[in-house]
């Protein structure tokens, strides 16, 4: 008898639909008041928010769970191939709505709860978020996870369960200050705990020769520390289907919680030492590395979620197929940027010391098994470790990567006789300044695929920090632009616009497929459609204004041009190019108050790295300018300038949907793609921008005419640099440029104190890495004709539509089928619910 048809399971009396898998209203108001008196012990009464919302949750997740165990059983059977995606980062986001729409019972659920007298938004809006992310990298992987299984690929995500994820920032007196992000304080119902599944993750110690029973000489490993890591696993839900694929998190936790040995001698933190040492590697994502014990906490993490998910793969072909033999047709194991690429020396050891196969068996399914995806061409963030840390952490896989280096180097010399600058570049470990492991080059060397994540990143990859590479192995080299879900970016984020284009288009078919909004392009010209879409533009904005209202204490006009930069705060960013348009501006309204300027609202938001002394000074800064163009009577009718506190999945959510114009701004060349330039042009922002990441392909989709470009090309600031930039020579030509940076400098926006904006001022003037000063003229202009666009609202109307119906090809759906047709070789296994599974 299948566990669903148990005659235990509660029914409801008129419809016979099972109470934890029915779809009908009735059926979810009995699932949510038991799951709020058996699971919470609540009673309707005297249930808090966070009770509400713990009860929705698991009324959601038990139909989840249904679908889930059905997907698991059918790829299991049928042997399907499946991606597994190490990612140390999933920026999930809030998961209830998301779930809700997914499983296609947002309204009915909402009607549920009307009869139950709640408010289900109030519900939504409870939600903790969990912060297992920094930014792009973990919110990509988010929505890949959403993206393959609404196209119906089997995949496992792999990564790291952190007990405190990305700070919550607060604002005090204009400055960033970190808050411990205790998103589990509540617990979290999406997930599954899975106390049996865990593996032992070794570090330090020393590695050993020694003859196996049939005279061949091995290697092992004799670790002197092991941790544990423990499973806890969350279903993620495709739209409009029933598979159900499951994210696998690690916890680590130490193999022997406590030392009754040191108790009982009165040794009281040596009998808990090795609990709190092991559960330190799960604590924290991204420990600061400044200091030696926060790299070594970072090479830990690391190395901990790649073994344990390779762990977790060999164990389960050995469970299915009883053998290693055919495991990269099996497993196609994506490595999400540098952070995984310990498993390529992981499984080599695995394969070899654990399961006894030779080199050249274990390298051929290492290599055929892992595909490397490049985020970043910035040589500083390309990761190295320190060989003496590499060694004291982890001796055996040291001496793998030294054998994987000596063969591969073989291969350079002999392919580039005589060129031993090029075997030095290539080679996995760096000898200049000190000797380090690139982590890039492993990845690269030990992947049968590498991508970029635009067009442009590609190029330059294969052109820059990876040319050896690509001159080597030409054929290995991809691109796969990113891509955006747009069930959280627009069905979720923005019902209203998701209403409103489903309506003009008669169908909802471009929730699952993107380029159907192209239905809506000839309606673009449509006066009647111009005006509901501003409408909900501008309620948007009202909502949002509300929300910062509460939050800052001010609330900004919603019918002023919303100027929207929201993203990391980076210098390369360059989030300074755009406040010193903005104390241009304050200047000129100062000494013109008759200029007649289109109203606008600045609204940044972003979270600087904790160590990152110039990023929390742009912080301070954009606050300090606010500060005083907010309470300055003669320009605050012209001008405002907002920072939005703790930017993050959820509160983008509400942002994304608000903007008017969406600021892409950093130098070409050095964003890699972006995806927070999709979200905001799915939702009819405009982008100001450069030729830089994803940018040139969304401008070449959206219409030229639809996009406001300005500055220079990578090209050309490459150029540029190699000529001797002199970033004095526009401060002194540029008199605009030159009052902004005065102004600054002068003290005005810090109280008199000349000397606090001087490291971010004279760094410009002197140094000016990412060339703010070069593309400012060019900035300005840009933003004049902005000023001017805006003034013809059916102008400006019509090329926010014609923007949102051109975002087809930026769907993260799009993104997982060009990973499973060129890099990948899967193809879809779609689930049906024909029956329940058996127990």
């Amino acid at each position: 008898m299948s566990t669903l048809d148990a005659s235990t399971m509660d029914e409801h009396p008129l419809d016979n639909e099972h109470i934890r898998t029915g779809l009908s209203k009735e059926a979810l108001k009995r699932a949510f008041l038991d799951n709020l008196f058996y699971l919470r012990g609540r009673f309707r009464e005297v249930a808090t928010d966070d009770d509400l919302y713990q009860a929705a949750a698991y009324t959601v997740r038990d139909r989840l769970l249904e679908r889930w165990i059905r997907s698991s059983r059918l790829y299991k059977e049928s042997s399907a191939r499946t991606v597994c995606y190490l990612s140390a980062e999933f920026l999930l986001g809030p998961q209830l709505a998301n779930n809700m729409i997914n499983l296609g019972i947002t309204e009915v659920l909402h009607e549920a709860g009307e009869a139950l007298g709640l408010d289900f938004e109030r519900i939504i809006e409870s939600e903790e978020e969990p912060g297992l992310g920094n930014g792009g990298l973990g919110r990509l992987a988010a929505c890949y996870m959403d993206s393959l299984a609404t196209t119906q690929i089997p995949a496992i995500g792999y990564g790291i369960r952190y007990e405190f994820g990305i700070f919550d920032q607060v604002i005090v007196d204009g400055w960033q200050v970190e808050k411990g992000d205790t998103w589990l304080r509540n617990g979290n119902p999406w997930e599954i705990m899975r106390p049996k599944l865990a593996f032992p993750v070794g570090f330090g110690g020393y590695s050993e020769q020694y003859t196996d029973e049939h005279g061949v000489v091995r290697q092992r490993w004799r670790p002197d520390l092991l941790v544990n890591g423990v499973a806890h696993d969350t279903p993620i839900m495709g739209y409009g289907v029933d598979n159900v694929n499951l994210l696998r998190l690690w916890r680590s936790e130490a193999p022997e919680s406590f030392n009754f040995g040191a108790f009982n001698v009165g040794d009281y933190y040596g009998a808990v030492h090795a609990k709190i040492e092991a559960e330190t590697i799960s604590k924290v994502l991204y420990p600061n590395d400044e200091p030696e014990a926060g790299k070594e906490l970072r090479l830990k993490q690391q190395f901990f979620f790649v073994s344990c998910s390779l762990q977790d793969m060999i164990r389960l072909e050995l469970n299915n197929a009883g053998t290693l033999e055919r495991f990269q047709q099996k497993y196609a194991i994506q490595l999400n940027d540098t952070h995984p690429s310990l498993a390529i020396a992981e499984l080599m050891r695995l394969l070899m010391d654990d399961h006894l196969m030779t080199w050249d068996q274990a390298w051929t399914i290492t290599r055929e098994s892992c595909h490397f995806t490049n985020h970043t061409l910035l040589p500083e963030a390309l990761e190295t470790w320190p060989v003496e840390l590499f060694e004291r952490l982890l001796p055996r896989h040291l001496e793998i990567i030294y054998e994987i280096n000596r063969r591969f180097l073989d291969e350079v010399r002999v392919r580039f006789f005589g060129d031993e600058g090029r075997v030095a570049r290539m080679s996995l470990i760096d000898e200049a300044g000190g000797r380090k492991v690139r982590m890039a080059h492993l990845a690269a060397v030990g992947s049968r695929a590498i991508n970029g994540v635009a067009e442009l990143h590609s190029e330059l990859l294969k052109s820059t920090v990876m040319k050896d590479f690509n001159d080597l192995w030409p054929e290995r080299f991809h691109n796969v632009t990113n891509g955006v879900t747009p069930r959280r970016f627009i069905a979720a984020s923005n019902p209203e616009l998701a209403d409103l284009i489903s309506e003009t288009c008669g169908n909802d078919q471009w929730v699952r497929d993107l380029h159907c909004l192209r239905q809506l392009e000839p309606h673009a010209e449509d006066h009647a459609l111009q005006q509901r879409w501003r409408k909900i533009k501008t309620d948007a904005k009202r909502k949002l204004s509300n929300w910062l209202g509460e939050r800052t204490g001010f609330a900004p006009d919603p019918e002023t041009l919303f100027d929207v930069q929201a993203k990391r705060i980076h210098e390369y960013k360059r989030q300074h190019l755009n406040l010193l348009h903005i104390v241009w501006l304050y200047e000129q309204i100062k000494q013109n108050p008759n200029i007649e300027l289109t109203p606008r609202t600045f609204i940044f938001g972003g979270k600087a790295a904790p160590g990152y002394f110039m990023a929390k000074l742009i912080i301070k800064l954009i606050n300090a300018v606010g500060a005083v163009v907010n309470a300055d009577p003669q320009v605050n009718g012209t001008l405002r300038v907002l920072f939005m506190p703790d930017f993050n999945v959820k509160n983008g959510q509400r942002l994304y949907p608000a903007a008017d114009l969406s600021e892409q701004i950093s130098l070409a060349g050095k964003e890699a793609s972006g995806t927070g330039n999709m979200k905001f042009s799915m939702n009819g922002a405009l982008t100001l921008g450069t030729l830089d990441g994803a940018n040139i392909e969304i401008r070449d989709e959206v219409g030229h005419d639809n996009f406001f470009l300005f500055g220079m090309t990578a090209a050309e600031a490459q150029q540029q640099q190699a000529a001797g930039y002199r970033p004095w020579e526009h401060y002194q030509q540029d008199e605009r440029l030159r009052s902004a940076i005065d102004l600054i400098s002068s003290g005005l926006f810090s109280h008199g104190d000349s000397e606090l904006f001087r490291p971010l001022t004279e760094n410009l003037i002197h140094h000016d890495p990412f060339m703010v000063l070069a593309d400012f003229h060019d900035y300005r202009e840009r933003q004049q004709e902005i000023d001017h666009a805006y003034k013809d609202p059916h102008h400006w109307d019509r090329m926010s539509i014609l923007t949102t119906t051109r975002m087809g090809r930026f769907s993260s759906d799009r993104s997982i089928a060009d990973y499973a047709e060129r890099i990948w070789q899967v193809t879809p296994m779609p689930v049906a619910l024909n029956e329940s599974p058996d127990a």
